[in-house]
């Protein structure tokens, strides 16, 4: 099992596997043609209160990191998780989808970090 993230404005490419969009909202200006997401998953991603308040500073990526693995941890996110889990166990590659343009610091890699952690239960 392969878990990656990529920016959604870059092109698919072949090796993505399966693409999970993981935004609460769909990224601006992209063509759902052109995007090729297989599912899209808004539940996994943070609430707009977190969002906002991360604002992308660097200098709240570990809190931000913390209250969004709290958030994943809510009854309100089991079922999207189950069926993250479900799409993983099913594809050699999943790729976690995410808008925002720092590469590095975004709730798509905090996904994949919390999950290889073993967080998630995979």
């Amino acid at each position: 099992m392969s878990l990656r993230v990529r920016r959604a404005y870059d092109p698919p490419a072949p090796d993505d596997g399966c693409r999970v969009l993981v935004d609460r909202l769909w990224p601006r200006g992209l063509k759902r043609e052109a995007a090729g997401i297989d599912h899209w998953l808004r539940e996994l991603a943070p609430s707009n209160e977190l969002r906002t308040w991360f604002a992308h500073d660097p200098a709240r990526w570990d809190e931000f990191r913390q209250r969004y693995a709290e958030e994943l941890r809510s009854p309100a996110a089991a079922a999207a998780l189950a069926e993250l889990r479900g799409l993983i166990a099913a594809h050699q590659v999943v790729t976690l989808i995410y808008g925002a343009r720092d590469t590095r610091r975004n709730n798509a890699e905090a996904l994949r970090l919390w999950l290889e952690a073993g967080a998630g239960g995979c």
